[in-house]
């Protein structure tokens, strides 16, 4: 059975969609530390419009990844990665990681506060 997206895929997807949700109050930060003016970050705020978006998108791209990885493993195929149980847990471990710093970042509106 061809599946249109894979798991890696949709865990990229959902990790670019958090970092897209968080450029607008995160990205201005990130460059102030890392030393680039103050006028670059200003430009990142009118993203914080497509935020929703972003974070919506995010959730999508994970909900698949988690539905992929945690439907039984007779959907996959004999011989296929999906039906060894090691690459299973190393997907699943990969994608708890991602899921929770994207959460992080997503969040990251609700705490810059206390970073500015």
């Amino acid at each position: 059975m061809s599946r249109p997206w894979t798991t890696s895929g949709s865990m990229l997807g959902g990790f670019a969609a958090a970092i897209g949700a968080s450029a607008c109050c995160a990205g201005p930060l990130l460059l102030v530390v890392l030393g680039i003016g103050g006028a670059w970050g200003s430009r990142l705020v009118a993203l914080e419009v497509y935020q929703p978006w972003f974070i919506g998108a995010a959730l999508v791209f994970f909900g698949y990844a988690f539905f992929e990885l945690y439907r039984s493993p007779e959907a996959c195929a004999p011989g296929e990665a999906c039906a060894i149980p090691a690459v299973r847990r190393r997907q699943r471990v990969i994608l708890w990681t991602v899921a929770v710093l994207a959460a992080v970042l997503m969040s990251f509106p609700l705490y810059a506060p206390l970073f500015y």
